[in-house]
């Protein structure tokens, strides 16, 4: 069951759209911007995972309520850096730092296996809604505004071409020294998009009450400056 503005007033901006479209970037400078919770709804699955494998239990279906039950009981932080800060986002799970650890690739295959398990679902969404704390939250993943914030007081997709989108991964990669194909990303970026889109549950689509935008050929300053001022119209903040 979703929750409604009756029965929790706290506002929520939900940013979706698919990987590499900047919604992740978008939402952290929303956050920080509004003084607001911040939530990164593709990190959970990663984290439960994590948390998983530390206490040794099975990424399986035989450990489907123990993983569920783990869910209910983590407490996780998304610690915001500070506005001209290089760093990105550190995720604490009760009170130990975890960033880098949740992106290893045995923990990302755990996330995963755990992502399809039924029980598991419905724990997440619980602890999703457990970010929803004043003085609002604004949150990015690809199910936020159909899902799990569907009142959310402002839905904004965003998205970018195939080909822009793995320009971009692919410019991060060189940056950080990593050699990748440019074709082969882009082979991911369309195999992964047919996947999202297609999934019989909570598949990647613009809610019908969500604000498109199109980043492919612009810089992501302009679609913050954009957004902001959707943000001063609903009444969400001063410009």
């Amino acid at each position: 069951m979703t929750e409604s503005n009756a029965a929790n007033p706290v506002t929520v901006v939900t940013v979706d759209g698919p990987s590499g479209s900047g919604k992740g970037t978008l939402a952290l400078h929303l956050a920080r911007r509004l003084g607001w919770h911040y939530l990164d709804s593709g990190a959970l699955y990663r984290i439960l995972a994590h948390a998983a494998m530390a206490e040794g239990l099975l990424l399986g279906a035989e450990a489907e309520s123990e993983l569920a039950e783990l869910a209910g009981r983590l407490r996780i932080d998304f610690r915001l850096p500070e506005p001209e800060s290089p760093l990105g986002v550190r995720v604490e799970v009760d009170g130990v730092d975890c960033t880098d650890a949740i992106r290893a690739e045995s923990v990302s295959q755990g996330a995963s296996k755990i992502a399809a398990l039924p029980l598991v679902r419905q724990s997440v969404l619980a602890l999703q809604h457990r970010f929803r704390q004043p003085p609002g939250l604004v949150t990015d993943g690809r199910d936020m505004g159909t899902v799990v914030f569907p009142d959310a007081g402002l839905k904004l997709f965003l998205d970018a071409s195939a080909e822009e989108r793995a320009q971009r991964r692919h410019k991060q990669l060189k940056d950080k020294g990593s050699s990748v194909s440019l074709r082969a990303l882009l082979a991911s970026i369309r195999e992964r998009d047919e996947r999202d889109r297609g999934r019989a549950v909570a598949p990647l689509r613009p809610a019908p009450d969500a604000i498109v935008i199109d980043s492919t050929d612009m810089p992501i300053d302009e679609v913050f400056d954009m957004v902001w001022q959707l943000v001063v119209d609903r009444g969400l903040a001063q410009s």
